[in-house]
């Protein structure tokens, strides 16, 4: 297997050792170099050839998002932040997503972090995806805005969402596009640590014509908001005195995941006269499948849409349930949101 080769990127020298010592643990990843900032890191691109490069965010003479941005226009390839658990951290991880970074490594405790090699197995394997990863540079949206009939009412129907690296971009064309008015609630699950799931959904509110915000537990779920699991927290679905409520718990990860996409699909399948529309995009591994499964076998009426796999950053996730044979639907991702509404459209016939 060809190793994979990664420039490591942070201003901090302690930093830029413990990426190092953590990375070269495994052999399938070759670190090629180091730079200082974001400008040593451009000089360094063409003579050094990285696959990879891990950029840490607040850097002198020049910082990660803007690095990420030259680095996207000139020669993409997959970047990997590397944020500090603050809101300012968090805002700017995010920032990054919509400019192009496939995923991020989280500093547990800090912009210079003693602990950080007790996260050294999540580090390698970011880097490892991040290794097999498509970038698509960033672009104006190229979804136009889905309309809604003015006649449509719906009840009993649920949008609901999974997807993982690469899904903050994926999210942002797909949720933008959609109008204030779609007649369902959208549920979202998003894989990622805590502290992080509100800046997203912060962020995405203030691009969308519908509400995103960060799910709270045991609160009514609304037409026309989109509700994003906490990172951390486990979302279910369940009916209360004829309402939908959402239920967050810490139970342990289902797979290695908490949010987890088949938890939530599958909280809806115990659900009597609901109907969904359920849409895997972008990421690694197979969680969704089983809880679209789980739909099936409770004879729910559910609509599977699956990204296609020339826009995905990861084709993990989607190709799961095309190969199962559980698509109704593939499409690009800029097509997504028109899917979406159509599948809402049919049901009425």
């Amino acid at each position: 297997m060809k190793q994979i080769r990664v420039l490591i990127v942070d201003d901090s020298a302690f930093m830029r050792r413990v990426l190092t010592d953590i990375l070269k643990k495994d052999h399938r990843i070759h670190v090629v170099g180091t730079a200082r900032n974001g400008k040593d890191c451009l000089k360094k691109l063409d003579v050094l050839c990285p696959d990879v490069v891990t950029m840490d965010i607040e850097m002198p003479v020049m910082d990660g998002l803007e690095a990420l941005k030259k680095i996207m226009e000139s020669s993409p390839l997959p970047v990997v932040m590397v944020s500090s658990l603050t809101q300012e951290g968090a805002e700017s991880t995010m920032k990054a997503m919509s400019l192009g970074a496939v995923d991020f490594i989280q500093k547990p405790s800090g912009s210079i972090s003693l602990d950080m090699e007790k996260v050294d197995k999540g580090v390698v394997r970011k880097v490892l995806i991040a290794g097999e990863a498509k970038v698509n540079p960033p672009s104006e949206s190229s979804s136009e805005k889905v309309r809604v009939p003015d006649d449509m009412k719906e009840e009993g129907h649920v949008i609901a969402i999974g997807t993982s690296t690469g899904g903050p971009r994926a999210l942002q064309e797909v949720l933008t596009s959609l109008p204030g008015s779609v007649p369902a609630p959208i549920l979202v699950v998003q894989h990622m640590p805590k502290g992080f799931t509100k800046s997203l959904a912060s962020r995405l509110n203030r691009l969308s014509e519908i509400s995103v915000k960060e799910a709270e537990h045991r609160e009514e779920i609304h037409n026309g908001v989109a509700y994003i699991a906490p990172g951390g927290y486990h979302m279910e679905v369940v009916k209360h005195n004829q309402r939908l409520v959402i239920h967050l718990n810490e139970s342990r990860p289902l797979n290695g995941h908490r949010p987890s996409v088949n938890v939530m699909f599958s909280s809806i399948a115990k659900l009597p006269g609901i109907s969904t529309t359920a849409v895997i995009m972008t990421g690694m591994g197979a969680d969704g499948l089983e809880g679209i499964l789980a739909m099936k076998e409770q004879g729910r009426a559910v609509c599977t849409i699956a990204e296609d796999e020339s826009t995905c950053v990861v084709y993990g996730m989607p190709k799961a349930i095309v190969k199962s044979g559980l698509a109704d639907d593939v499409q690009k991702l800029n097509e997504i949101s028109r899917s979406i509404v159509e599948s809402l459209q049919n049901k009425r016939r």
